[in-house]
């Protein structure tokens, strides 16, 4: 199979998922911030009493908050600023919708549902450029993220 075909019909619960960063949309920019930044994650995603996502907050938006308003924004609310309605798939659904939904909503995140809506992890960018990296092993060489990328000691003679 190509990779074209494998994008047409493998599911997008083969694609790496990353854990997401949950936040009440009661919850201030600032602490979602701090938890954004624990995570190495550049988003967060508000959900409601069920674990279905409601809207998404990302560094873009926070960059423009930041731009427009000045530091004052980081003690309002995750849901005066989240994006609504939350971009998602669902695990089932075939990776092409991931990459469609991106172009088209000009996100770099992905939430990733399971049949009843809510929330099991996120993917994008990353877990596309993954997907494509892990389909030719030959002649893509990748650091896995949080691995290190020097050697521990020195080679050669």
């Amino acid at each position: 199979m190509g990779l074209q075909q494998n994008f047409q019909t493998e599911p997008v619960s083969r694609l790496s998922l990353r854990d997401p960063v949950i936040v009440s949309p009661h919850q201030t920019l600032r602490d979602a911030i701090v938890r954004m930044r624990e995570m190495k994650l550049g988003c967060a995603v508000a959900v409601d009493d069920e674990h279905k996502p409601l809207g998404i907050f990302t560094e873009s938006k926070l960059t423009q908050l930041l731009a427009q308003n000045g530091s004052q924004v980081v003690g309002e609310t995750i849901g005066t600023h989240m994006t609504q309605p939350c971009p998602w798939v669902e695990l089932t659904d075939p990776i092409v919708y991931v990459l469609d939904a991106m172009q088209l909503k000009n996100v770099r995140f992905m939430c990733v549902v399971d049949a009843e809506k809510r929330l099991v992890g996120l993917t994008g960018q990353k877990g596309l450029i993954e997907f494509v990296a892990d389909h030719f092993p030959g002649q893509v060489m990748v650091q896995r993220v949080g691995g290190n990328p020097y050697p521990a000691q020195r080679e050669g003679a």
